[in-house]
């Protein structure tokens, strides 16, 4: 039989599930390390081997060779010391964060991380600016300051509960002064962290090799001595490739046929592990382009939109649809382009582009990324303009663009509409709403809202009981619903393929799914 393990949110059912598999015949994984490297598959390359550079899935690779603060040992709902052995708010307005150093850490060309390197790493995500970077989870941040070669401080400019959570980022990775500059960003094609694991080679594009840093000190526990990772274009030449037995594992961009069709496979040759996910997918209006920014226009496209097609047609019910920016799951999540919008209507599209006097049809041009999201991406598009042309209120014109070259478009203002995924940061509902909205954003994209980025945020991250932020978020999201300059469109499950040989994969994920590859091993015994 086919095998499929359900990976839950609570500790003890991931227990459970853990002595179920044991009952196959797991004994031990001590002997894994003398039988090669782990090889996994994905479509999500790494744009750029700076941090100061990245804030999208380049921190699947940091997370395992860069190391931060805080970080997500396996289970972990919050973030716990990795290079800090203790981090606390150190006075009761939460705008104080300080964090001592374990003692003797190295990075892995030899030099000494201490606090002064931590200071050097975030001062220059700030100051090199990169434009859709990092610095946008950096706003609360006043300055930083070195006690001592252990102890440094976080001064805060507001109270800011989820400022923990930021420094868990790979956007947050510790570098050596030494090979970073600090104006500039590192052009080598090679990283030098203190993580868990040292990158050995680096081909662009294709592949990167790890091996088992052997200085690492932090919470990560390996059970392996290497991993190489393999980019692809797309999920079927990936899922070829490990029912080719190329791959060990597969895993971020898995297409939904390719889902299916794994699960319903009957050799006991593959398994996969189903997990609760909060990556959502959404539309950028671009308030600049003359058309995408009459929020008319942006308003008929959220009545006409059907999600449930999209989900079903496109995504074969591998994903749900999304009336919110923030996903099911977290606090603070609503429905509200359901409350506003309901059930898609061609009329009501009609007549709000009537009372605006927009004549139809309209002309719009929708970009999507190539090869970023998986090989549903073009479908979903696809779908996307048969339902907005099939009302006979808009032209679409179908555009895309490898992720490499289409960040740059949309980050020059570019593209009049086009397609996003976001994978969290952290699992709070401000991660769902801060890194779209402001002059400075992950988006590339400014988007002005002072209500939003002055009151609601700021009285949201006062509270360090997030169970307190309930009404500031459906606030920001109401907002968000009424200016309709993101458009969600679904929420996604997590999906891990691997050989049966591979243990590990229901623990490797962790709050913000980004894949721990030290959690993977082979079984030694059935």
């Amino acid at each position: 039989m086919f095998k499929r393990i359900r990976r839950l949110r609570q500790v003890a059912a991931i227990a459970s599930i853990t002595s179920l598999v044991a009952g196959c015949g797991v004994l031990s994984s001590d002997s894994s390390e003398e039988q090669g490297p782990i090889i996994v598959g994905t479509t999500a390359a790494p744009s750029t081997l700076d941090p100061a550079a990245a804030w999208d899935s380049s921190w699947e690779l940091f997370r395992n060779i860069y190391q931060t603060l805080l970080s997500y040992p396996s289970g972990a709902s919050a973030p716990e010391p990795d290079a800090a052995e203790e981090c606390r708010f150190t006075d009761g307005s939460n705008k104080k964060y300080q964090c001592e150093l374990r003692e003797g850490l190295k990075f892995s060309d030899g030099h000494a991380l201490n606090a002064q390197a931590v200071k050097h790493s975030i001062d220059r995500i700030r100051k090199i600016n990169v434009n859709g970077g990092p610095a946008g989870l950096l706003g609360s941040l006043d300055r930083v300051q070195v006690l001592n070669d252990r102890e440094v401080v976080f001064h805060l400019n507001k109270a800011d509960a989820t400022f923990p959570f930021v420094l868990a980022t790979p956007a947050m990775s510790i570098v050596d002064p030494e090979e970073y500059p600090a104006g500039k960003l590192r052009e080598e094609s090679s990283i030098v962290g203190s993580g868990p694991y040292n990158l050995q080679s680096y081909d662009e594009g294709k592949q990167a090799e790890l091996v088992k840093n052997d200085t690492y000190n932090g919470y990560a526990e390996r059970k392996n001595a290497a991993v190489t990772i393999r980019y692809f274009q797309d999920s079927p030449t990936m899922v070829g490739a490990l029912r080719d037995k190329e791959l060990d594992v597969a895993f971020r961009g898995l297409n939904a046929d390719d889902i299916v069709e794994l699960q319903a496979d009957d050799k006991d040759e593959l398994q996969i592990t189903e997990g609760f996910g909060t990556e959502i997918n959404y539309l950028v209006f671009n308030p600049k382009d003359p058309t995408a920014g009459k929020t008319a226009v942006r308003k008929a496209i959220a009545q006409i939109v059907d999600r449930p097609a999209i989900a079903h047609k496109v995504y074969k019910d591998t994903v749900e649809p999304l009336y919110s920016m923030v996903p099911k799951g977290l606090t603070g999540h609503t429905t509200g382009f359901f409350d506003d919008f309901g059930d898609p209507s061609k009329a009501k599209a009609r007549k709000v582009l009537t009372e605006a006097g927009i004549s139809t049809p309209v002309s719009l041009t929708l970009w999507y990324t190539s090869d970023r999201y998986g090989s549903s991406t073009k479908a979903e598009f696809e779908e996307l303009k048969r339902q907005l042309e099939k009302s006979g209120l808009f032209q679409i014109t179908l555009k895309s663009r490898p992720w490499k070259t289409y960040v740059s478009g949309y980050q020059k203002g570019e593209y009049p509409v086009f397609g996003r995924g976001w994978f969290p940061d952290f699992p709070d509902a401000d991660n769902f709403i801060a890194p779209f909205v402001g002059d400075q954003n992950a988006l590339g994209t400014p988007y002005v809202s002072p209500k939003i980025t002055e009151t609601l945020l700021p009285s949201s991250r006062a509270q360090s009981d997030r169970a307190n932020v309930v009404k500031d978020f459906e606030e920001a999201q109401r907002i968000l619903v009424d200016d309709a300059r993101l458009l969600p469109l679904w929420q996604g499950r997590q999906y891990v393929a691997a050989s049966t040989e591979i243990s590990g994969s229901e623990r490797a994920l962790d709050p913000s799914t980004i894949m721990m590859v030290g959690e993977l091993y082979r079984k030694t015994s059935w």
